[in-house]
């Protein structure tokens, strides 16, 4: 298992640090004035998309990107400290076309758009000329549970009739949103077991019956892009907007997830990183009670643990994007539900101590710690609950303990 990136990763780390420090943070308090305005930044955005595509970095996240298509070809491992790079400003990563939920819709529309899907939906997407949205979880059932989705799809000649309400879809707000892909009941499959009864369509949202009734705030952060409350009155789609086979909704939500908690992990460990240097320039600048800060073994306590906990998180998050790539994504299923849950609480912990280090300033929007806490606190949820995930590595330890059931009675000494 190695973990050394390729040169050419390495080349394309260089000019994505260099990008960031030349381009992006210097226009990071305009897109905060901007966004704080309630307009979207995209006089900051646009320019910098234009000169990340001529600098090499665009559409880095795809393996299966095609010679004709746009972008730069890497595999999970090579894009991963790109994540973790980009990921130290929350919105920077729009600015090289790899933005969630956009990238999980182009690896779906990869894998299984028809050739219209593609030209309709799919390549205005790896230009950077629209932004979609995922629309899976819904206010009144339990979401972690993909099986309990209501919202229906009702074939009807040549047409579906899709009904229901979804909400916290990242991207609704987006002012070049362009579609939601939506996973739904179909009544198409119904005779299926329990993970054969979904489908996915996509939906244009201009089409009459789709509103946005809200974006909703995650603890009281107001996100410019949105996480949306959508609402699908007797919306009348063509059939030939269906993604994929009836019935397959489920399986290809599970198939679109690998990559991009991947991608999720490694931005959160680029915040931790981010985080931790903070907090060290801080503990060396504030005096309290007669010493500096960092002159308190239990600041040193804090400092090395974040240090120890950053770390290890990387490599268990490097180790799933290795499996990936040479094993294929099912066969890292049971480390990526082990990243997302170490990655959250991760950035949980270190960035707890960020703002206790900072005081009351870290509480507030003067740094963007309370933001980035905020954000791993979501993380817990989005992409499935830490329940979900930890189950999945449970059932694999008990799966294996039962298939070397007794191989552990000559330890006993009795």
């Amino acid at each position: 298992m190695e973990f050394e990136f390729s040169e050419y990763s390495r080349q394309v780390q260089d000019v994505m640090h260099q990008f960031m420090r030349r381009r992006v943070m210097p226009r990071n308090a305009e897109w905060h004035r901007l966004a704080n305005a309630g307009e979207y930044p995209l006089p900051v955005i646009d320019p910098l998309k234009l000169q990340a595509r001529e600098d090499g970095l665009w559409n880095l996240f795809l393996p299966e990107l095609r010679e004709e298509e746009p972008g730069t070809r890497l595999d999970n491992l090579d894009y991963a400290p790109l994540a973790e790079i980009m990921g130290r400003i929350p919105w920077a990563a729009e600015v090289f076309n790899c933005s969630a939920p956009d990238t999980g819709n182009m690896e779906l529309l990869h894998r299984f758009a028809t050739p219209a899907q593609y030209d309709r939906w799919l390549r205005p997407l790896l230009e950077g000329e629209v932004r979609s949205c995922f629309a899976m979880s819904e206010p009144d059932v339990a979401s972690s549970d993909a099986t309990n989705i209501a919202t229906t799809l009702r074939r009807d000649g040549d047409h579906y009739v899709l009904d229901g309400r979804k909400w916290f879809i990242t991207g609704a707000a987006h002012p070049r949103c362009d579609f939601a892909i939506v996973l739904a009941r179909c009544d198409d499959h119904e005779g299926g077991g329990p993970h054969h009864q979904h489908s996915m369509i996509m939906v244009p949202l201009n089409t009459p019956g789709v509103s946005v009734e809200r974006n909703i705030p995650i603890l009281q952060h107001h996100s410019p892009e949105g996480h949306c409350e959508l609402l699908f009155r007797q919306v009348r789609l063509p059939v030939e907007f269906l993604l994929g086979e009836p019935g397959a909704g489920f399986a290809m939500a599970q198939a679109r997830l690998g990559p991009g908690r991947v991608h999720h992990c490694m931005r959160t460990i680029g915040q931790c990183e981010l985080a931790l240097e903070m907090m060290c320039e801080r503990a060396l600048e504030r005096r309290a009670f007669g010493k500096f800060l960092c002159d308190f073994d239990n600041i040193r306590d804090w400092i090395a643990e974040s240090r120890l906990e950053i770390d290890q998180a990387r490599l268990l998050v490097l180790q799933a994007a290795w499996r990936m790539d040479h094993h294929g994504n099912p066969a890292a299923r049971v480390a990526v539900s082990a990243i997302k849950v170490v990655a959250a609480r991760l950035q949980t912990r270190v960035l707890d101590r960020a703002m206790q280090i900072f005081g009351a300033m870290g509480l507030s929007p003067d740094t963007p710690l309370a933001y980035l806490w905020t954000w791993g606190r979501a993380l817990r949820f989005m992409d499935g609950p830490d329940e979900v995930h930890l189950r999945t590595v449970a059932r694999e330890e008990l799966r294996r303990a039962r298939e070397n059931r007794g191989a552990t009675a000559v330890y006993f000494t009795l």
